[in-house]
């Protein structure tokens, strides 16, 4: 029998990148491990230099990556929306949050946590091997938006001879 639960977390991960590969009975399996969470506009959901095992993916509205400056005034650093993928290194690497993620607006978070991921290798290997594929492509993903951006900095540097 397949429960409430299951069955919001099957149709929330249909909306990720996590999900891109998997069968039917994968997605199940996933679902009855991941948490959907309602979270109020500036909920935070973790706080910058905490370590937490989990992975978030804004299901509707948006999640915030707040980072605090010199002048410790928060400062957005970008915004994700629907199916993206928030916390994926710490997720994977266990290292302390280098921003903070905060809920933009009324929004609905999967969440899955390591150390129920896991708890997978064992009855699902191929699940969490989809999960991790699906998770680097999207590392993968913003590891070269982010190489983009520094060429173009890089660039108006040298057009307006490093004056701004």
């Amino acid at each position: 029998m397949t429960s409430t639960n299951e069955t919001l977390g099957v149709a929330a991960l249909k909306q990720t990148p996590l999900s891109v590969e998997m069968d039917e009975a994968e997605v199940k399996a996933l679902a009855r491990i991941v948490e959907i969470r309602d979270c109020a506009d500036g909920e935070v959901l973790v706080k910058e230099g905490e370590r937490n095992s989990h992975l978030y993916v804004p299901i509707t509205g948006k999640i915030a990556i707040v980072k605090l400056d010199e002048h410790n005034e928060t400062r957005v650093l970008h915004v994700i929306a629907q199916g993206d993928l928030a916390g994926e290194l710490s997720f994977m690497d266990g290292e302390p949050r280098y921003a903070s993620l905060v809920a933009s607006g009324q929004t609905r978070v999967l969440v899955l946590d390591r150390p129920r991921f896991e708890e997978l290798l064992v009855t699902h290997p191929v699940v969490v091997y989809k999960a991790m594929r699906a998770i680097m492509r999207v590392a993968h993903r913003v590891q070269r938006r982010m190489n983009m951006q520094m060429v173009d900095m890089q660039h108006y540097l040298y057009r307006t001879g490093g004056k701004y």
